[in-house]
């Protein structure tokens, strides 16, 4: 894994595998559809593919008909399988 502290958003959701395509994940931003909220921070819209996402913040998206939230847990080197991927986020539960 590596140790950068932060990503593009559009890169970071690629590689957690949440999108195909990074104009994918880059068009669903753009759409304003991906909130963020930073740990001490009010949840906000995330409005740039260019916006970093840093380890700690919790992403909550639609994707399929299914509320995504997930925090981040570490940004990855590259688009790698899928149990790489998972080990980019851990999910929240709805409690």
């Amino acid at each position: 894994m590596s140790e950068v502290d932060a990503c593009r958003a559009d890169v970071w959701l690629w590689r957690a595998r949440f999108f195909k395509t990074r104009s994918l994940a880059a068009k669903f931003i753009d759409e304003g559809r991906i909130r963020l909220t930073r740990p001490g921070q009010e949840e906000h819209r995330l409005d740039k593919p260019a916006r970093p996402i840093k380890v700690g913040d919790q992403l909550v998206f639609a994707l399929g008909g299914r509320l995504i939230a997930v925090t981040v847990e570490a940004m990855g080197d590259r688009r790698g399988p899928a149990p790489e991927a998972r080990l980019l986020y851990s999910t929240l539960d709805a409690s």
